[in-house]
C-alpha cells in the first residue's frame, strides 16, 4: 500500500524533501528489514539477505544515507519448477539522523546485521548549569540613588 502525498505537494513548498522521505519510507518492498533499538544510541538494521553470499553483498555510507545493496551473479541458473525465493536484486536506502556512524556489518544466517551508533560530540551534549547561591552581604537591597525631578 501506498499513500499519495500529491494534495501535499500542490499545498506546500519547501517541505519536498520531507515528503519524499516520508513516501520512500512507506514502500514496502523487497527485501523485508527490521530497525532495532537497544538502547538510547545503538541501534540495528537487519536485511533479510536469504540466498545472497557476503560478496554479493555491500553496504556504503553517503551523506547520512546508508545503502545495502545486493546483486547475485546469474551464473548457471537453473531451471525451477518453482521459484519462491526471490534472489532478484535490490537497493535499500536509510536515512541516518545526525551523528549516527555505522559501527558494523555481519552476515549471519541470511541476515545482514548492521550496527549503528549515535555519538553526540561534547559541545552538543546537555549539559547542567550549577545555581550558586548568593552571598549574604551580596544579596542585601542596594538603593541607587539618584536626583529627584523638580
Amino acid at each position: 500500500m501506498r499513500s499519495d502525498y500529491s494534495p501535499f505537494f500542490r499545498s506546500t513548498v519547501g517541505f519536498d524533501r520531507l515528503l519524499n522521505l516520508l513516501d520512500t519510507a512507506s514502500e514496502q518492498g523487497y527485501p523485508p528489514y527490521n530497525i532495532e533499538r537497544s538502547d538510547e544510541n545503538n541501534y540495528r538494521v537487519t536485511v533479510a539477505v536469504a540466498g545472497f553470499a557476503e560478496k554479493d553483498l555491500s553496504v556504503d555510507v553517503k551523506d547520512r544515507v546508508l545503502t545495502v545493496t545486493g546483486k547475485r551473479e546469474e551464473a548457471d541458473k537453473p531451471a525451477y519448477l518453482h521459484q519462491g525465493i526471490a534472489g532478484r536484486g535490490f537497493e535499500r536506502s536509510f536515512q541516518l539522523a545526525e551523528h549516527v556512524e555505522v559501527k558494523a556489518a555481519r552476515l549471519e544466517n541470511g541476515l545482514l546485521h548492521v550496527d549503528l551508533e549515535r555519538i553526540v560530540p561534547e559541545e552538543k551534549r546537555p549539559r547542567r548549569i550549577t545555581i550558586n547561591a548568593a552571598d549574604a552581604s551580596v544579596s542585601g537591597l542596594r538603593t541607587i540613588e539618584g536626583q529627584k525631578a523638580a
